[in-house]
């Protein structure tokens, strides 16, 4: 049987307030009020319901990771790195996979369905398209791995391809190599293009 907010003030002689305002973060409990309901909620084996906490506050701490890059080993770092990082900052990501998803609005409405309070959009090869579909629902979103741009239409984190391919050539050949060579992913794509073009 689950453990409720009301079976931990039973327990520890105080009220269903006192308990909440223990387990939320900036709530005003004196120090010896948050050490009873604590002893208590441990007692009960008692843990906050924080999706529940979400109808009151209107925040889930929910991000959406979304990629299709699954394929790619890089990305298991990128999202082992992503993920610790929001933890670390009390936020939960729910890992999304679009690997087979070629419309925006589904990715937007299924994102809608968990209540997300921001996204984060993996991925160097999908289309922008999806990042402004977030956008547009006023879902706050940041596209990471994007094309460089002076005017980007939402929040990018990227590279200059273009640069990055100098910067490796430059090395390259400050190194002594003279017979240099460039290996890149499909030609389609366009940071392929921008690296091939700047090295």
């Amino acid at each position: 049987m689950t453990v409720t907010l009301k079976d931990v003030a039973n327990r520890a002689g105080v009220s269903t307030s006192a308990v909440s305002r223990t387990f939320t973060d900036g709530a005003s409990v004196s120090v010896k009020m948050r050490q009873k309901v604590r002893k208590a909620a441990n007692e009960l084996g008692y843990s906050p319901n924080f999706l529940a906490r979400s109808l009151t506050t209107r925040r889930t701490k929910l991000i959406g990771l979304v990629s299709n890059n699954f394929h790619n080993p890089i990305f298991l770092e990128v999202f082992d790195l992503f993920t610790r990082s929001l933890q670390d900052r009390g936020l939960r990501p729910l890992l999304v996979n679009l690997s087979n998803e070629t419309d925006p609005e589904n990715s937007v409405r299924m994102l809608r369905q968990y209540s997300v309070d921001g996204v984060i959009v993996a991925s160097s090869t999908l289309p922008p398209a999806f990042s402004k579909a977030f956008r547009d629902k006023m879902i706050p979103v940041v596209n990471t791995f994007g094309r460089h741009s002076s005017n980007p239409e939402v929040h990018v984190v990227g590279i200059d391809n273009i640069e990055a391919g100098r910067m490796a050539a430059r090395e390259l050949v400050a190194r002594g190599y003279k017979s240099i060579a460039f290996l890149g992913g499909p030609e389609a794509a366009t940071s392929t293009q921008d690296r091939l073009q700047g090295f």
